[in-house]
């Protein structure tokens, strides 16, 4: 079935696995023996697999400056219409280890909660992260809520001895990191 798939939406030329990412459940259902079941489950196999790759990148970059964790993170956040939360996965090594979406909210506020942030890197193996959101607006400048959460995350990272590295903002072509731009560090030192 997954071959047949991959030929009726390759016949124009255009790349089959391209034209996947942009499906929609009816043209799924459009094809014989496809029904609204199994439409879902083509989807939701479709987008795990786009999130593997995500998640496991293979080059394994070394994440050493605030730089660089914007790059690793700008696909995912730097012209979102939509506030996204995301963390950078470490080893001990600072290799990356993945990058993995938490939450997506509205063009303006997304939450995320702490047990969910730690929860995703300690399921992963992580040693080390760096968290990071994006302002739509294009805005880098931290809101008094991001530096809560900021001063929370810090706690339970000292405490669960999984070291945040950093917290970055992205948006509009720009990035700050808070680690350079505030004192939370000084307050709640990592250890790292």
């Amino acid at each position: 079935m997954g071959e047949y798939i991959l030929n009726h939406f390759g016949q124009h030329q255009r790349d089959p696995l391209e034209r996947l990412r942009d499906l929609h459940p009816q043209e799924l259902m459009d094809i014989q023996g496809v029904g609204p079941a199994k439409a879902t489950a083509i989807l939701a196999a479709i987008e795990l697999g786009q999130r593997a790759c995500i998640l496991r990148p293979a080059d394994r970059a070394i994440i050493e400056s605030p730089e660089a964790a914007a790059a690793a993170l700008s696909q995912e956040l730097m012209w979102s219409t939509q506030e996204r939360f995301a963390i950078l996965l470490l080893d001990v090594k600072n290799r990356l280890l993945g990058t993995q979406l938490i939450t997506i909210g509205t063009a303006t506020e997304t939450l995320a909660p702490p047990k969910e942030i730690f929860t995703a890197i300690l399921k992963q193996g992580a040693t080390k992260t760096i968290v990071a959101h994006n302002h739509p607006s294009g805005s880098t400048e931290p809101s008094q809520a991001d530096l809560d959460l900021t001063r929370q995350l810090l706690a339970g990272a000292k405490l669960l001895q999984v070291p945040l590295l950093d917290h970055l903002i992205l948006g509009g072509g720009n990035w700050s990191s808070l680690r350079q731009t505030t004192h939370l560090w000084d307050e709640c030192p990592q250890g790292d």
